[in-house]
């Protein structure tokens, strides 16, 4: 499995200001509605049933958001840049300014899991965030995500 394949250039956006994570949430389901037909309402619920079972931001201003979709048949991906850190309630309390969440369908199984640990790990590098921290077009952005994916499977 590589980014490349999750994520596609047109789902990479950078976002001046997220007012709530609600609103971050409506973002990101505009975002997937427009890149892969997902419904809104529906991606928008999905995100919040899974964030009520716990906190998807994972430390170090990331967060991964993600949730398990009918009307969807491969796990797809959507990354937002933004510009004003949003408080997340993330593990280490930190606001969140790198979102990358990923969208499944309902049976998925491992190859959410899969989908998942990828995008974890790809964020855990310093040196990837570090870029993505520094850019703000969104081409380059997926350019940082889908090269820091490659070098480190090589």
């Amino acid at each position: 499995m590589e980014l490349s394949n999750l994520l596609k250039p047109a789902a990479v956006r950078v976002l001046g200001h997220a007012t709530s994570k609600k609103r971050l949430f409506q973002d990101l389901s505009e975002v997937a509605h427009t890149v892969c037909g997902l419904n809104v309402a529906d991606t928008i619920d999905a995100l919040q049933e899974r964030e009520s079972l716990g906190p998807t931001g994972v430390g170090h201003g990331v967060a991964l958001p993600h949730a398990r979709m009918h009307g969807i048949d491969e796990v797809v991906g959507v990354f937002l840049r933004l510009e004003k850190p949003l408080d997340f309630d993330a593990v280490d309390r930190q606001p969140v300014d790198l979102v990358f969440a990923l969208f499944a369908p309902k049976d998925a199984g491992v190859e959410h899991l899969k989908a998942l640990a990828l995008v974890s790990r790809t964020l855990r590098n310093e040196d990837t965030c570090t870029k993505l921290r520094a850019n703000s077009d969104p081409a380059a952005l997926h350019a940082v995500l889908t090269e820091a994916c490659t070098i480190q499977a090589a």
